[in-house]
């Protein structure tokens, strides 16, 4: 095996060892021509100085005697000097006695030189006789070429240098050769024994080492080898065995996994059949899925058509000439069906999560404001010993984003839950900012949940216990639904009850603020509060009165007004009010239900007294105290329970309906609106109406006999004779796709049955141009 020579250790060795030895030497060498080169540039100056030392004295007696021949001789013999190129004898009057030069010497090596010592040194001597030193006879001025010097140390240099390489180059081939001899030819002898040795070789067969380095690192690696060639064989010799063995279980396994690939074969006859059943299983699944969707799509339709006509008949009864007691009843049927239109409503929710059709909006609304007015709607609800209190955050911003319909949805079912187990105390609903968006929550203190209970607490159809329902009726939907709702809009919802204690239901939502909270502007005054410290109205008091500038002073039980000054007096119970039965006391401000109002004869007594229904809203709040403390004038009282009158329009109405009792609800309904009304029982029907007659706006039901409405809407809009004619979709199936159903068919709008005749006006409102509508 044959290594070249650049690449064996012998030469790697005596590279580096020349390396070093001539980097020194180098040095060396660099340090003994610059010792060189200080000894010789000083040697120029004391040479010239001897010469001029000992010329000294002729040259004075020349200078005194005047002698230009003497000066002639003693001027040519400095400048038989190698150095001296030009020398001169001046006078004291500095007339020259003598001068004489001669071209300096050239050569390749004077760049050299003149870098080193200058290329010419100038030197004077002042000449004088030694009995009148202080008397100056004239001047010894030589010019000195440095190269005479210069060459004489340059080639110095150059010996001490080629010597050094020399020598170093002597060192690495004396070297090289003994680091052969006594390293690299004994690791290439080894390397070569070892390369030819049989790997099958038997254990004994050893490596030989190399005469001479028995004892050495050598020596050393030899027996380490052949003790790795020992082991190596044995464990060859190991694998060996193993192989055999190994070989007899291959035989074994293929036995095993014959077995096996039958066992397999059988399985995955088995597994096809299970295939087989789970498709069917899967088809059955979904036929059964289009079957409940079916279903509920019938369901919503046979059951919205009838309370369309019973709750549209129980609104023109009660519209109509009652007395007291049949009002009331009409209104109890009345507020019967829509709880059961609501319990409709959240089946079919419950339907669309299911089926992951619920569809979110974002867009900006007021959190305080909805919650504000789902409350004063409930309020109804709060039995006559209950508080309902609404409780807004002053840090709430002003305008959120999200799906108002849900979060009026969520905060509708849990206070309804609440006013619901609610007999006395308070019911509060709040709403504040939170680390995840909004917190609303609803406090109660009513009958509780016990711990068995709250894993349930969300389950349709499930409530507390069978005794729950039987007390408080409802099905147990409520809850399920609004906990729906929170994971849609990616909130959670969470409960904290104890049995007798009231609850706590807390819905955090990541609302995100699109608008600040805003700050109205300030009012001056003192206000004197009668009411309890625990009483939801307090609170509200205690935290929106100084917000807006005001001093507020709160006082339980009875309180002596005599040489009190304040500026307004607010009180939840009219009893309190009794001993301040005189005119010209201080406005009264009254918060309670809309059943304990004072009847005017006995609120004359406390003129001025002004009332509000709670639970109590920010801005009404707000624009009583300014109207009070500002003095403004009192507004035209006006029940919050009736509606506006409407406006009558002189339209007429083509309505498309199949149903005799629906007919009669809509049109007793337009009628009353002043709309004159064209019945129509099917699509056909409709087509030949619009034939004979002009109409101003079409109410189209969709399930209908001989033509339904969407294929009556599609004729109407493909004829091209009635491009602007409104159509509006009155359907009682509330599937989330009937809309887009009624789009694709061409109506404009739509309108779910049952409908209220606040619903129908506000159609008619947006379809029916300004002109038709008169007062």
């Amino acid at each position: 095996m044959d290594i070249p020579l650049t690449k064996r250790l012998s030469f790697k060795q005596a590279s580096l060892t020349v390396l070093v030895a001539f980097i020194l030497g180098t040095i060396l060498s660099v340090i003994q021509v610059a010792s060189d080169y200080f000894n010789e540039n000083a040697s120029i100056d004391r040479e010239i100085k001897a010469l001029l030392e000992i010329s000294h004295s002729p040259a004075a007696r020349i200078a005194y005697n005047i002698d230009a021949e003497l000066a002639q001789e003693l001027v040519l013999g400095l400048l038989r000097s190698p150095a001296v190129i030009r020398a001169e004898i001046i006078d004291n009057n500095g007339a020259v006695l003598s001068s004489v030069s001669r071209p300096r010497t050239e050569s390749d090596f004077r760049i050299f030189s003149d870098y080193l010592f200058g290329e010419r040194r100038e030197f004077e001597d002042p000449l004088y006789i030694v009995h009148a030193p202080n008397e100056t006879l004239g001047v010894l001025r030589l010019e000195v070429d440095t190269f005479a010097f210069g060459n004489h140390f340059l080639r110095r240099a150059m010996f001490t240098l080629l010597s050094g390489f020399v020598r170093s180059l002597l060192l690495s081939l004396i070297l090289l050769v003994l680091f052969y001899s006594m390293l690299t030819k004994p690791l290439v002898e080894l390397i070569r024994a070892l390369s030819e040795r049989d790997p099958r070789a038997a254990p004994e067969a050893k490596l030989p080492c190399p005469p001479g380095h028995e004892q050495d690192e050598i020596g050393v690696l030899v027996e380490v080898i052949n003790r790795q060639l020992a082991s190596l064989s044995a464990e060859m010799q190991q694998r060996r065995e193993a192989d055999q063995r190994l070989n007899q279980y291959l035989a074994e396994l293929e036995n095993i996994v014959s077995a096996r690939t039958a066992e397999l074969k059988a399985a995955n006859s088995r597994l096809s059949r299970y295939n087989q059943e789970l498709e069917a299983a899967r088809g059955t699944a979904l036929e059964m899925a289009k079957a409940r969707a079916a279903f509920l799509a019938n369901m919503s339709h046979e059951i919205r058509t009838p309370l369309n006509g019973l709750l549209g008949m129980l609104d023109l009864a009660i519209d109509g000439p009652l007395n007291n007691e049949q009002r009331r009843q009409l209104q109890i049927a009345h507020n019967s069906g829509s709880v059961l239109v609501e319990l409709l409503n959240d089946i079919l929710d419950l339907s669309k999560f299911e089926a992951g059709q619920l569809e979110l909006e974002q867009i900006p609304f007021d959190l305080g404001t909805l919650l504000e007015d789902t409350a004063n709607l409930l309020s109804q609800n709060a039995g006559a010993e209950v508080e309902l209190t609404c409780l807004i955050d002053p840090q709430l911003p002003a305008l959120l984003v999200g799906d108002p319909t849900r979060v009026r949805q969520v905060a509708s079912n849990l206070l309804s839950n609440a006013l619901k187990f609610t007999r006395s105390g308070r019911v509060d609903l709040r709403a504040a900012p939170s680390p995840g968006g909004v917190l609303i929550s609803v406090r109660d203190t009513g009958i509780g949940i016990s711990a068995q209970a709250l894993p349930k607490l969300f389950q349709p159809f499930s409530q507390g216990n069978a005794g729950i329902t039987r007390q408080f009726g409802g099905t147990g939907l409520g809850l399920a639904l609004t906990r729906h709702l929170c994971e849609a809009m990616q909130g959670q919802l969470d409960v904290k009850s104890q049995e007798g204690m009231g609850s706590v239901f807390s819905a955090e939502l990541p609302l995100v603020e699109h608008t600040s909270a805003e700050r109205r502007a300030p009012l001056r005054g003192k206000v004197i509060a009668l009411c309890d410290a625990k009483s939801g109205l307090a609170e509200m008091l205690g935290t929106w009165l100084p917000l807006w500038g005001l001093e507020l002073q709160r006082h339980d039980g009875d309180f002596d007004l005599s040489g009190v000054q304040a500026d307004l007096l607010i009180s939840d119970d009219p009893e309190r009010l009794e001993p301040l039965r005189r005119t010209g006391q201080l406005p009264i401000l009254l918060v309670t239900g809309y059943d304990s109002f004072l009847p005017p004869p006995r609120a004359a007594t406390l003129t001025p007294l002004h009332q509000l229904a709670r639970p109590v809203s920010r801005a009404a709040l707000y624009q009583a105290l300014q109207r009070v403390l500002l003095q403004l004038p009192e507004e035209a009282p006006a029940p919050e329970t009736a509606m506006a009158e409407p406006q009558h329009r002189h339209a007429r109405v083509l309505l498309v309906e199949d149903n005799a009792v629906n007919q009669l609800v809509a049109k007793g309904m337009l009628a009353k609106l002043g709309c004159e009304v064209l019945l129509a029982g099917h699509g056909a029907e409709a087509l030949s109406r619009l034939e004979q007659s002009t109409v101003d706006l079409v109410l189209m039901d969709c399930n209908m006999p001989v033509m339904d409405g969407y294929e009556a809407t599609r004729r109407i809009r493909q004829s091209g004779r009635w491009p602007d004619l409104p159509i509006i979709a009155l359907t009682a199936n509330a599937l989330p796709d009937e809309r887009e159903r009624c789009r694709a068919a061409g109506m404009d709008d739509y309108l779910a049955k049952p409908f209220r005749r606040e619903e129908l006006v506000a159609l008619l409102d947006t379809w029916l141009p300004a002109t038709q509508a008169v007062p």
